[in-house]
């Protein structure tokens, strides 16, 4: 047994936050002579000349071996073998092999599901996140038991409801997910100049969002994108997460785009992510996708073929073996060169350099201090809170029914699979959680609970637990029915293939509210949404809360909204369809745009025009917002640059090329006045859509500028909005250009609308 002095010993080293298993310096350790003198270890010299000097040494046989997550040890350099492969979707997780959870790290803060947090419209939230999320990930690297290297966050389109990955995207929405992608990234990354705290990665590049899908699977889908689809959506949360987050690296994806595998392309990463985007870091392949268009998709007659045609298309770093097998024997043969090689090698080890692995001792560098006591802080499990308070969007609310009464609703009925949920919420990519609250325990703290599962898991397939259910809502003042889906219906490799509840969910619920003595509520936990129809146009069913996979904290943050403890202020980061939506619709088909004439209703709220169960955006408060436009341009004049004109005519009338010009600065300032008319405090969620000229080119309809602000009731607060013209009042064209349309375009903001003429002009002014 410990005597009492090594108990208080290792409890004051956890306090402090030092670790049993402390990492040693990576590479350049100043108590080894033979290496720290080395070029490559002057911390003062530039990094390129220093990565010069470090390539200079290597062998081709030591390089190949470095281009694998994997990465081996040169002992004779002083470099350690290194796992680039980590993840962080929504707090440190033990996906990738690069962390492991144990000794002085039990757990993680895990936040919610991107899906749920996108739902706060909260740029400052999502990148608070990113900030605790490094925070945890400095701490596990210092002690010996993560990387420094995330491939997070993801940031596709989630353009078919199916898609079981579109739980850790941020919506259907280009500008949300690439507002998201620039936050999260640089709370992740630090603002430190050049140097990372840790180094982030957006995926999945591009036109990647089918994982398993009536026999087609994500290894063997070649995507069949017009340019128009990939330059008005699919890449711009990517080019936004480069050119505006200065991320540290891009991963291709495993499936092809118009016959070509993302990461055998150079159009798409030479050309585009390095060439026209610029981005500073390394591009790394899905893992084993490499491996994936050699053996599965046979775009090569031999592996060397592939190998050398990853890293000519701009690869630097291949998750897999596939790089370190073939490349040398590519080099070999002539397919590839050294230099071509050391390319590659120049990006990854910079990447390395800047996060400070090449400096000596991390307990020396700026993020050294962090350790175990910066891990699962009160602090970082109250933001899990507060974000998944945030994340919880309120869908219907009869008569109202919500919030409940602490007087009338003493005792509430806790019915469903996901009633007393755990690990379901905190959804795929997740780590291990500092702990949980589940909602029956959220709303314990509230009231006397009868608990009764009515269904054994989300799949429902029979009734036999249903009596307990429907006797539980008969004697309690409140029923609360938590339903849904989890990680067995929608997940990587795993796309639905309907909308509607699993099993008898449905049953069980109508069931349940006919049954209730008093009010009937329903809580769904999802990534995707839900076709509840049913229940929207049930009277008995008085309110619908959609919680998305809510975090650790997910129960409380439910229970704190039921009882107005918090004021909703969700918005729907996608749209809701009915069933019949994808009744004739394949996973498979890539356009966003309608097609009446072929029956093809279009993607997401930009282009489908037909009935849905709840629209993007949609999203209820306990408090009523008025908005009212203070102040905002009328007209306002395009400059050229002087060298073009703006001849190119559209259906709407004329239009200017975004490159043509003068777009530097260019923007809409709007004042909007938010007045809460209502009885309760709340924070109003503010959209701004625009509608662009009428024209074959442009979406109904697109999200241009969000914005949060707290309204005590009864007053009224002034919010400034500022949108970029270039950026954001332009569509693209058939040929892939980006265009300003010459016309009226209207701003909605709630109930308001706003209409503004766009002129070409010799001066780039606006005008009042």
């Amino acid at each position: 047994m410990a005597s009492p002095y090594k108990i208080l010993t290792l409890f004051l080293l956890l306090l402090l936050g030092a670790s049993a298993e402390a990492r040693d310096s990576f590479a350049c350790d100043p108590k080894d002579a033979t290496t720290s003198s080395l070029l490559f270890c002057k911390v003062s010299m530039p990094i390129a000349a220093r990565v010069k000097d470090l390539l200079g040494r290597l062998t081709l046989q030591e390089k190949v071996r470095l281009l694998v997550n994997n990465a081996i040890a040169v002992p004779r350099l002083g470099i350690k073998g290194y796992e680039w492969w980590s993840e962080a979707l929504h707090g440190v997780s033990n996906v990738g092999p690069g962390t492991k959870f144990g000794g002085a790290f039990l757990g993680a803060t895990s936040f919610p599901q991107v899906i749920t947090t996108a739902a706060s419209f909260n740029a400052t939230l999502w990148e608070a996140i990113g900030r605790v999320v490094s925070d945890e990930a400095r701490a596990m690297y210092n002690g010996g038991t993560a990387g420094l290297t995330y491939w997070s966050p993801n940031v596709n389109i989630f353009r078919d409801p199916r898609w079981g990955r579109g739980q850790e995207t941020p919506g259907e929405d280009p500008v949300v997910a690439g507002t998201y992608a620039v936050s999260y990234v640089k709370g992740l990354q630090g603002t430190n100049g050049d140097r990372l705290k840790v180094a982030a990665c957006c995926k999945h590049f591009t036109a990647y969002d089918l994982d398993n899908w009536n026999g087609v699977d994500r290894f063997h889908f070649n995507a069949k994108v017009s340019k128009q689809d990939i330059v008005d959506t699919f890449n711009v949360p990517f080019k936004m997460c480069v050119q505006d987050g200065h991320v540290a690296s891009v991963m291709c994806s495993y499936n092809q785009v118009n016959g070509v595998p993302t990461c055998a392309d150079p159009n798409l990463l030479k050309k585009t992510v390095r060439g026209q985007w610029k981005l500073n870091g390394y591009i790394v392949s899905d893992c084993d996708s490499v491996g994936v268009f050699y053996n599965t998709q046979h775009y090569t007659s031999t592996p060397e073929e592939a190998a050398a045609d990853a890293i000519k298309a701009g690869l630097d770093l291949d998750c897999g073996p596939f790089l370190a097998q073939y490349t040398e024997n590519a080099v070999t043969r002539g397919l590839l060169n050294e230099a071509e090689v050391n390319s590659a090698l120049v990006n990854t080890l910079a990447v390395q350099m800047r996060l400070g692995m090449f400096d000596g001792e991390p307990s020396a560098q700026p993020f050294g201090n962090f350790g175990p006591k910066d891990v699962c802080t009160p602090a970082h499990q109250q933001l899990a809170l507060e974000a998944a308070r945030q994340g919880v969007v309120l869908l219907k609310n009869r008569n109202p029914s919500l919030p409940l009464s602490h007087l009338r609703h003493r005792t509430v009925a806790v019915i469903g699979p996901n009633s007393n949920a755990t690990i379901t919420m905190i959804g795929n990519y997740a780590g291990v959680a500092c702990g949980y609250t589940s909602p029956l325990q959220g709303i314990d703290n509230y009231a006397k609970t009868i608990h009764q599962m009515g269904c054994v898991d989300v799949a429902c397939v029979d009734d036999k637990l249903f009596s307990g259910a429907i006797n539980a809502a008969r004697q309690a003042d409140a029923t609360v029915l938590v339903m849904g889906l989890d990680q067995s219906v929608e997940a990587e490799f795993k796309d639905r293939t309907g909308l509607l509840l699993p099993g008898r969910q449905q049953a069980l619920v109508s069931k349940v509210a006919m049954a209730s003595k008093g009010p009937t509520i329903l809580v769904l936990m999802s990534g995707g949404p839900i076709d509840v129809s049913f229940a929207e146009n049930d009277a008995r069913i008085g309110a619908i809360l959609w919680a998305g996979y809510p975090g650790q904290a997910g129960g409380a943050a439910i229970a704190d909204v039921l009882y107005g403890t918090t004021n909703p202020e969700g918005k729907l980061p996608m749209t809701w369809y009915p069933q019949g939506y994808i009744s004739n619709l394949l996973m498979t088909d890539m356009a966003m745009r309608s097609s009446p004439n072929q029956n093809y209703p279009g993607r997401t709220y930009r282009f489908y025009k037909g009935p849905v169960v709840y629209p993007f955006g949609h999203g209820l408060s306990y408090t009523n917002f008025v908005h009212t436009i203070a102040s905002a341009p009328t007209i306002v004049s395009v400059s050229l640059d002087g060298h073009h004109h703006s001849g190119n005519t559209t259906i709407s009338g004329k239009s200017i090329k975004v490159n043509h010009a003068k777009c530097n600065k260019l923007s809409v300032g709007l004042q909007v006045d938010v007045k809460n008319t209502g009885s309760k405090d709340g924070t109003n969620t503010m959209l701004v859509f625009w509608r662009p000229p009428a024209g074959h080119w442009a979406p109904h309809k697109q999200l241009v500028a969000f914005a949060k602000v707290h309204v005590p009731a009864g007053s009224q607060e002034r919010v400034g909005i500022n949108i970029h013209v270039c950026k954001f009042l332009s569509v693209v064209d058939r040929s892939g250009v980006r265009r300003i349309p010459i016309g009226v375009h209207d701003l909605h903001i709630g109930g308001v609308k706003h209409s503004l003429s766009l002129q070409a002009a010799t001066l780039g002014v606006i005008k009042t």
